[in-house]
């Protein structure tokens, strides 16, 4: 029986190897997709009282809540011109914190259609996952073989935090964005980033990292070039190794070195779009991140949250030293070999983002869905082992895990303090 069952698996994947690259991942998406939609429907049949609908509710509803209440207030009624305080003055929560081109795009697709805002925010982030899939295994076949590159694919549609592409968040866009900008970037079509760029700009706070990244590509790629011209002597670049399928790239020309200059310069202007234009229709030049900072409890402070953090989990002693520790083991990662097959703007965009989140990043629950960006450590995952057995097990596993963010933080359970922890 079982020996039957395993032969009809290995016909079927023999059959889809045959399909077109895109068609391959589409239905990997698809599949990763409808099995997370499983876990969410047993998830909301044990969903008990909750702040939006009654107990037991359908799949539409169960996922139209915690962030997706927020971008709906944005694309239903847009963003306040005074920011929403209470009688001491402090500002409370309001939809400057939700960037607005999910919002925006949801309008559109609602007044064109005809539909519920719910159902078209929901549309648009399933369209955009899938057009992500499909971008995120173009950029890893720039690094890999085919079948490497499929499977790690399959880790970013599968990883545990994954179900968050089918629900009304703005993750499945800006992941879009993100890597088309990546690939574009290692493709050095630079020009051709920039709109792409803005537009990531304005679906979540992903430009300051990007523009960190593209300034320090460009000082890599440039130093160089000036060593050699202060010391006298013609630049002898080596030539970069070929990405599976892709030709070898030779060294930048001065035309790819100024428009990877001028990228960094507008990916630097597309991280300060959003905040800028909070502050010129409010009035306050700190109102996104007054906004911000108001879920955090506390104002920002470079760095320190994740040390309150770790006192808190860990204790005084220990708990200090976490972060520490938290930056050495993501150091030895990426100097891991699956990992530096990624090559440099890979490393360097995880690097950047990771770097951004310590300075930035309150950690707590959502942390989760803020690793989502360091997808391409998908593929250093599929690079870790060829075998079949090793990239299946990592696909049950996260498969489980999804399991365990959905009951544990997509259902609602208030705490013994009142609310909950949000996913």
């Amino acid at each position: 029986m079982n020996s039957a069952v395993w032969s009809r698996i290995a016909a079927a994947g023999t059959r889809t190897a045959r399909w077109p690259w895109w068609l391959q991942v589409g239905g990997l998406y698809l599949a990763a997709r409808l099995v997370s939609a499983c876990i969410f429907m047993a998830a909301a049949l044990h969903q008990g009282v909750n702040p939006w609908f009654p107990a037991k509710p359908d799949y539409w509803s169960f996922i139209n809540i915690w962030d997706a209440r927020w971008y709906g207030e944005a694309l239903r009624n847009g963003y306040p011109a005074e920011l929403p305080t209470d009688d001491a003055g402090a500002v409370q929560e309001n939809t400057w914190a939700f960037y607005p081109l999910f919002p925006l795009l949801g309008r559109i697709l609602a007044g064109l259609a005809g539909i519920a805002p719910a159902a078209a925010l929901t549309i648009i982030a399933m369209l955009s996952g899938l057009a992500a899939a499909l971008v995120v295994y173009r950029l890893f076949r720039r690094k890999a073989t085919h079948r490497t590159a499929l499977w790690g694919t399959v880790f970013f549609c599968t990883f545990p935090i994954s179900p968050i592409l089918q629900v009304p968040y703005a993750e499945s866009l800006n992941l879009l964005l993100l890597a088309a900008a990546l690939l574009l970037v290692l493709r050095r079509r630079y020009l051709w980033a920039m709109p792409v760029v803005l537009l990531m700009c304005l679906s979540r706070p992903t430009g300051v990292p990007f523009a960190a990244m593209v300034g320090l590509l460009f000082l890599y790629r440039v130093y160089p070039r000036l060593v050699a011209t202060f010391r006298g002597r013609p630049r002898t670049d080596m030539v970069h190794s070929p990405a599976a399928g892709t030709p070898a790239a030779g060294p930048h020309t001065p035309g790819e070195l100024w428009s990877l200059a001028g990228l960094a310069a507008v990916s630097g202007l597309g991280a300060l779009l959003w905040p800028a234009f909070a502050w010129a229709v409010t009035g306050d030049i700190q109102a996104y991140t007054k906004t911000e900072t108001v879920w955090r409890g506390q104002d920002l402070v470079p760095f320190k949250p994740w040390f309150d953090t770790g006192v808190q989990l860990f204790g005084p002693v220990l708990g200090l030293l976490a972060p520490f520790v938290f930056v050495a083991a993501f150091v030895l990662v990426m100097m891991s070999r699956p990992v530096a097959a990624l090559g440099t703007e890979l490393r360097l965009w995880c690097v950047c983002y990771v770097g951004y989140l310590l300075v930035f990043l309150h950690p707590q629950t959502s942390t989760f869905r803020m690793l989502l960006p360091l997808f391409p450590l998908a593929l250093g995952a599929a690079l870790v082992s060829r075998s079949r057995a090793y990239r299946a097990t990592v696909v049950v596993m996260f498969i489980l895990l999804q399991i365990v963010w959905i009951v544990w933080l997509w259902a609602w359970a208030q705490l013994p303090g009142g609310g909950d922890y949000p996913p």
